[in-house]
């Protein structure tokens, strides 16, 4: 089964595990857990576990895009968007940048979409919400309807919580406590 195996290959390459709080994580917290995901999200077989079982996911919703803040999302959205194709139903990959580029057109949402659009924002890891929520508000300002964010893992930390403050439902492949 998938997403077992993914399951398997998070808690083999990526779960650090610590017995006492010393990841710092984006947030600035320090966490006795860290959740290197990018050592699936550049790795072929985790690419295409992580882009089939996160498609799944996201399909049943309809959207036209699905991307996020650069550079967690992007392999996702391209994993994603690559399954949709060969499935028949393409999902077009975009990208948030951290801040609007300050020459050509000053886009931060870069990719083939047009207003209205609906689009999944994607991350690997959601702890507080805050890149999710970047991602979404720049969604927004371009016209975007976010019909809400999908992580690979929930480190049930606030995430959740913030993002439906947002109007937002999180769907995740897995919640931290099912990797522990």
């Amino acid at each position: 089964m998938l997403i077992e195996r993914l399951r398997s290959l998070i808690i083999e390459r990526c779960l650090k595990v610590a017995d006492e709080p010393i990841f710092k994580l984006s947030s600035g917290k320090l966490s006795r857990y860290y959740i290197d995901l990018k050592q699936l999200t550049f790795d072929p077989e985790g690419e295409y576990l992580i882009g089939k079982l996160m498609y799944e996911l996201i399909r049943e919703f309809g959207p036209d895009g699905v991307g996020g803040l650069t550079l967690g999302a992007d392999p996702i959205a391209y994993a994603v968007s690559f399954v949709s194709y060969m499935d028949g139903y393409p999902i077009k990959p975009f990208v948030v940048r951290k801040e609007p580029k300050e020459h050509g057109m000053g886009r931060q949402v870069e990719g083939l979409l047009k207003k209205g659009d609906r689009v999944a924002v994607v991350e690997d890891v959601v702890t507080t919400g805050g890149s999710s929520l970047k991602a979404v508000q720049a969604c927004r300002r371009e016209g975007l309807e976010v019909i809400g964010v999908f992580a690979i893992v929930d480190r049930q930390e606030g995430g959740e919580e913030n993002i439906n403050k947002e109007g937002l439902e999180l769907y995740s492949l897995f919640k931290l406590s099912q990797l522990l």
